[in-house]
């Protein structure tokens, strides 16, 4: 029988999951299982965002579809799982039901923390969790990045269509960061390694629809560098064509040195 981390009072627990990587195949990608034995990995990983749909049914337990009009899920990704890996959700129990912000958090079998941070619901006081961490500019020159500038704006959509054949309401987290997602051109076609560092959905009019045309934007907030990886800041938003603000997202993407050709003569 297969063991699982004592459940904690005074928090709620969701059923175990087993995520099925589907980008195996995609070619020099961490998702990939020998791509990922090249950097030190496990094995080709589940992204990051995968996990935030692990928080759907706790919300829906809670909020009802009040959740998809206003809310929050702010999550740092801290332990890259593998296929089918079991993993759960865990949410500590508001304390009422109107303005809530709690924390939340994915786990493994093992007890392993691979997301962490905030749910939101309302207009609760405080900050999410990933907008309280710093914005730490790059302390030396990027190589990956090295054309990538803070305040840069991506190529804007100004009919932007999710496409889903459900009922017309995106109610899969998951959904909601890959319409938010942006991609920086410069980098589609570069030689390197990129992971999910953290991401923060935020609905500030929802529910987001699909079928519905949108305004697409963002922009670069922040660059910089660790010992092991470049890394991003981006925000990106949804406005609907009378210029209300929708949705938003702020998001932490991360490039391994130890994959770039840019840093092997370093």
């Amino acid at each position: 029988m297969l063991t699982e981390p004592a459940k904690l009072a005074g928090y709620i627990y969701g059923d175990w999951q087993q995520p099925v990587n589907q980008w195996q195949n995609v070619p020099n990608s961490i998702h990939n299982d020998a791509v990922a034995a090249t950097v030190g990995m496990r094995g080709g990983t589940i992204p990051g965002s995968s996990h935030l749909r692990h928080f759907r049914p706790i919300l829906d337990d809670l909020f009802g579809a009040r959740w998809l009009d206003r809310s929050s899920i702010s999550m740092f990704y801290t332990f890259a799982t593998v296929n089918r890996e079991e993993v759960r959700a865990v949410v500590k129990a508001p304390a009422g039901a109107a303005d809530v912000l709690t924390d939340a958090w994915v786990e493994t079998r093992e007890g392993r923390v691979v997301t962490k941070g905030t749910l939101g619901v309302g207009r609760p006081s405080g900050s999410a969790y990933v907008r309280t961490m710093p914005l730490e500019q790059a302390a030396q020159s990027n190589r990956i990045l090295a054309r990538m500038s803070v305040g840069a704006e991506f190529p804007g959509d100004a009919n932007f269509v999710i496409k889903d054949g459900g009922d017309g309401i995106v109610r899969d987290p998951t959904e909601m960061f890959r319409a938010l997602r942006i991609v920086f051109p410069d980098l589609l076609n570069q030689p390197v390694v990129g992971f999910f560092g953290a991401s923060e959905i935020v609905l500030h009019a929802g529910p987001i629809r699909s079928g519905v045309p949108y305004c697409k934007s963002g922009r670069v907030i922040c660059t910089g560098n660790s010992a092991k990886t470049e890394f991003a800041w981006f925000d990106s938003f949804l406005h609907d064509r009378d210029g209300k603000l929708i949705a938003e997202m702020r998001h932490l993407n991360r490039w391994m040195k130890v994959s770039s050709p840019l840093w092997k003569a370093a």
